[in-house]
């Protein structure tokens, strides 16, 4: 849950943002503004649904920002633990090879136990994907600005791109194939 502090400025942010955006809808609507033309017209126009999706950002980068915090929490609260019984086993202050040797060993297989144990644990796993799916919500919201934009700008979207990529390489494909075909063709005819 957000804390108190966290949502107070979450809601300030969300009504600052809508605020600002309701201005640049009500200068669009009027035929003199600045906006009336090109593709500053179309941003104002879509200017809403980038105003939603940096609030729903910002809600998102408080979740994430917990979820990673847990994340390099248990990270360093294991290193400590394990350093600690990396200590009390190692010798004080190795002398030789033999005992540098010694405290190598002691060292990683600690240390191997103990991340092992914590990559392991249902806690570390929970923690572990809330913190990919917060990435991946991040991600999605980005995205979707970036069409915003894109589509504000008449240019295509990363998903129309990526569509015209695969019909590309699909098609260097097939003309690869039929070259390969047709230098066939011509060895058996020159043979």
């Amino acid at each position: 849950m957000q804390t108190d502090n966290s949502k107070e400025m979450t809601d300030y942010y969300k009504h600052l943002s809508l605020f600002w955006t309701d201005i640049i809808h009500l200068m669009n609507s009027k035929p003199q503004s600045l906006t009336s033309i090109g593709p500053m017209r179309a941003f104002a126009a879509n200017s809403k649904k980038i105003s939603t999706e940096l609030i729903e950002i910002n809600q998102n980068l408080l979740e994430f920002n917990k979820v990673l915090s847990e994340y390099y929490r248990q990270l360093g609260d294991t290193w400590v633990d394990a350093q600690k019984k990396v200590n009390l086993k190692a010798p004080e202050i190795p002398n030789d090879i033999e005992q540098i040797e010694a405290f190598k060993r002691i060292w990683i297989d600690v240390f191997d136990n103990d991340f092992t144990e914590l990559f392991d644990s249902e806690k570390f796993g929970e923690n572990y994907g809330k913190l990919v799916s917060q990435e991946l919500e991040l991600t999605k919201h980005w995205n979707n600005i970036a069409n915003v934009v894109l589509q504000s700008v008449n240019l295509p979207s990363k998903e129309e791109i990526d569509e015209a990529y695969k019909e590309i390489h699909s098609l260097k494909k097939r003309v690869a194939k039929l070259e390969l075909e047709l230098k066939k063709r011509e060895r058996v005819k020159i043979a």
